[in-house]
């Protein structure tokens, strides 16, 4: 059963007006933001028509815009994979009981932590070459493999905190039936820390896929550099390609969280369904003795004493 009812406490009629009016004032001030940013643009005769009209055009999108949206969202995908990958590789790693693997796992992750992702690229770009014997790295996969890098370094850290957070009876419990622990990690913890974390996992994908505007720094053809760099400085109009490309990531975030939350409802409702039609009778008959074994133990004990 969901706690949200009971930690949430419902504003009263005071709370109600309170919040309306900050809502209102908010607005407000926001509107008038939006409108001082307008009223400065137009000083500059940014919002002229010929600077806007090159959007008009299928050309535009089919040269420009559409390519570059395409490289950006196949970089983004890939290596949103990699790093869900690596990061529960890693958490594991760091979760183990062994120091010779805990160690190591914990000092990838602070070390790519700590790089700067655009310093990362631009080394995997032009510095990996003369390391590997002179084989170049495509842009495309200097942008995945620095992406993958930082960023399952982050997810690492998120998964270890989410699995921390999971009530360790669940895990002793586990143990008690004879499960290992891998099987532990994979059908007990790691799920159930996947669904906790979601919210952080969701907001690092979205960095993930905005990050990818760095390939800049090695020319990755994404929709920065084709929608800005080279739509923008061709027909002088910079500041509304900006404008255009920032709809779109705006756009494609915002696809992101929706997908990310129908995933979430839909996996809440049915581990609710789960809980009201799962039979006592499927405990593992051997999970009921071990129950009975230790309070017997516990029974004799007092007894005793």
């Amino acid at each position: 059963m969901s706690t949200d009812a009971v930690l949430y406490d419902h504003p009263g009629p005071r709370a109600k007006t309170r919040n309306m009016i900050l809502t209102v004032v908010f607005g407000l001030g926001l509107l008038a933001l939006f409108y001082w940013i307008y009223l400065k643009f137009d000083e500059k005769g940014q919002w002229a028509p010929e600077l806007w009209k090159p959007f008009l055009e299928s050309n535009t999108w089919v040269n420009f815009i559409i390519p570059g949206l395409i490289q950006t969202l196949s970089a983004a995908l890939v290596a949103m994979v990699l790093s869900l990958t690596f990061g529960i590789v890693f958490a594991v790693g760091r979760l183990s009981d062994h120091w010779w693997v805990r160690v190591p796992a914990g000092a990838v992750v602070e070390f790519f932590r700590a790089v700067p992702l655009l310093l990362m690229i631009f080394f995997i770009f032009y510095g990996l070459p003369y390391i590997n014997g002179g084989v170049p790295v495509s842009a495309f996969w200097s942008v995945v493999i620095g992406l993958t890098l930082y960023n399952g370094s982050v997810l690492a850290e998120a998964f270890r905190a989410g699995v921390r957070s999971v009530p360790r009876g669940q895990g002793e419990a586990a143990y008690g039936i004879g499960m290992r622990k891998n099987q532990v990690m994979r059908h007990i913890l790691i799920p159930q820390a996947a669904r906790a974390m979601l919210p952080v996992i969701l907001s690092q994908l979205v960095v993930l896929v905005k990050d990818t505007a760095l390939g800049y720094i090695v020319a990755f053809p994404e929709l920065m550099q084709r929608g800005v760099n080279d739509l923008g400085a061709n027909r002088a109009n910079v500041v509304a390609a900006a404008i255009v490309v920032a709809a779109i990531y705006i756009a494609v975030n915002s696809l992101l969280t929706s997908l990310a939350n129908f995933v979430d409802r839909r996996s809440s409702r049915r581990g609710i369904r789960m809980q009201r039609t799962a039979p006592t009778e499927s405990l593992p008959a051997q999970a009921l003795d071990a129950s009975f074994s230790a309070a017997d133990g516990v029974a004799g004990a007092r007894n005793q004493a």
